[in-house]
């Protein structure tokens, strides 16, 4: 079983998921077009407190582990983000999203690079898989600059973006 740690990239400190993260966090993600893609709609500070206990509490399957960060900006100590993988034993499934206003920085490719490596250097045999909708390009580049490469399937009319285990 995998637990979050801290991970530490050129400019951001992936931090493990802590609840009191929620409120500050709600800001973060409160903008509606963070959705347009995902689905849903921005969650208030206690329904996000909410979510963030269950996430904390870890998975109910023994066999699956569920890491979960914020991003927070090294220079100011803003969070500004999420990543997160749900990983088993031959597969971890990422994902991420950047606040608006951080947008076109580099940092979900920065975050998401950083959460790969960190796959990676523990556990070689991995598979990484991301499900990027076709439309989302900024996405679609966060998972190209991870090193992922987009397949011919599909979930949930989501591509499955793919980096297959280091030999």
């Amino acid at each position: 079983m995998l637990h979050s740690e801290p991970i530490r990239t050129a400019r951001l400190d992936l931090l493990p998921l802590r609840v009191e993260h929620a409120t500050e966090m709600a800001a973060v993600l409160s903008d509606p077009a963070l959705h347009t893609y995902i689905g849903g709609t921005p969650s208030t500070p206690e329904a996000l407190r909410t979510r963030y206990e269950r996430l904390v509490a870890g998975s109910p399957d023994p066999a699956v582990s569920w890491c979960n960060w914020v991003l927070r900006h090294r220079t100011d100590s803003r969070l500004m983000g999420t990543v997160q993988a749900t990983v088993t034993e031959t597969t971890a499934e990422i994902a991420w999203v950047v606040g608006t206003p951080w947008q076109g920085h580099g940092y979900a490719s920065e975050a998401a690079g950083g959460l790969v490596a960190w796959l990676r250097e523990g556990h070689p045999g991995l598979t990484v898989i991301a499900h990027i909708h076709p439309a989302h390009h900024a996405s679609a580049a966060v998972a190209r600059a991870a090193g992922l490469s987009p397949t011919d399937e599909e979930h949930d009319g989501e591509v499955r973006w793919r980096l297959s285990p280091q030999l």
